[in-house]
């Protein structure tokens, strides 16, 4: 099965030690903005797959209210991304206008009353609210290309067929996130990278390195869910398609993938000392470029422990069919 395959990253492991008063908040975040709704199934569902327990490996160092950020925005990103299981995800007009209506909130529109709105308003508000100008106008680039990718996931799902894998890679990075976790990271650890660094080639690809490294692994651990949905943009099933291989022997290509981008990841990290050095950063920015390529290794090896180890990807088809929607409420507004 997928989900007994082995990556070895070379990335340490290291857990938040506040992860447990975060777990309670943020399960009263997700209740009161209505992500969760009041079904004990949905509670005990919901719970299930830990995502406190992923922020507390993803952002092993941050505390407080960044923690919380952190955890709610997790809760954020998969309880949307299950919405479009069901019938919905096979209607891209209808994908367009329920995620302009998020992109929207981004440049200043009022939220809707549904619980994805106003839980992204309040994320959306509480990352901001004294962020530098910088990171909120990059920041808001990455939610709107979160957003807008889903509904090319949706077109995907119509084709019945996956794509080639440089499309692939554009739809997978969208909904996916795209750096949206590393950006958090850096806002959870309190540190701004100047932009001479943050636009270094090597700090620019080792980013994509670090998003690309858990939805490879991710694609493997829920290839079943997903190819029981009708789901194309999954990295086994695009080796598959464009290789015209056999199911192991694309396992066994994106386990290659993943090692090959690990080690230019470790490649990268080496020389950023010297980039420091030619761009005369003082002590304090070095330390925040330091701060961030920890910021994302901490990502990379927290996100694949998490996946390891929760049950929506181990056990999620003894609580609910893989054919079915991945959720018991309804949280997006009509389309």
């Amino acid at each position: 099965m997928p989900q007994d395959t082995v990556f070895e990253l070379p990335f340490p492991v290291r857990v938040n030690p506040h992860r447990e008063a975060a777990r309670l908040r943020n399960l009263d975040w997700v209740r009161e903005h209505g992500l969760v709704g009041g079904d004990e199934r949905s509670v005990r569902w919901y719970s299930s797959w830990d995502l406190p327990l992923l922020a507390a490996y993803g952002f092993p160092d941050a505390t407080g209210p960044g923690l919380d950020l952190c955890t709610d925005a997790m809760a954020f990103f998969f309880v949307f991304d299950d919405q479009f299981d069901g019938p919905l995800g096979r209607a891209p007009d209808q994908v367009a206008r329920v995620c302009q209506r998020l992109i929207d909130i981004v440049h200043g529109a009022q939220p809707g009353h549904d619980p994805c709105s106003s839980a992204f308003a309040d994320l959306w508000r509480r990352s901001t609210d004294g962020a530098a100008p910088g990171w909120s106008a990059r920041v808001a680039h990455e939610w709107e290309y979160y957003f807008a990718a889903h509904t090319h996931e949706a077109i995907n799902r119509l084709r019945g067929t996956p794509g080639d894998v440089e499309q692939y890679l554009q739809v997978r990075r969208g909904i996916a996130g795209t750096a949206l976790p590393i950006s958090l990271g850096e806002r959870a650890a309190g540190i701004t990278v100047t932009p001479a660094a943050f636009h270094s080639p090597r700090l620019r690809v080792m980013r994509e390195i670090s998003v690309d490294i858990t939805f490879m692994c991710n694609d493997v651990y829920s290839l079943e869910k997903e190819e029981a949905r009708g789901d194309m943009d999954n990295l086994v099933l695009v080796t598959e398609h464009t290789r015209h291989c056999t199911r192991d022997e694309a396992v066994a290509a994106v386990q290659g993938e993943v090692h090959r981008r690990c080690a230019r990841f470790q490649q990268l990290a080496l020389e950023v000392p010297a980039l420091c050095s030619q761009l005369a950063l003082t002590g304090p920015q070095r330390a925040d470029v330091d701060m961030y390529v920890e910021v994302m290794a901490a990502w990379i090896s927290g996100y694949h422990v998490w996946e390891t180890e929760t049950s929506r990807y181990s056990t999620a088809s003894q609580s609910l069919p893989t054919s079915d929607p991945s959720y018991f409420d309804h949280v997006l507004g009509d389309p």
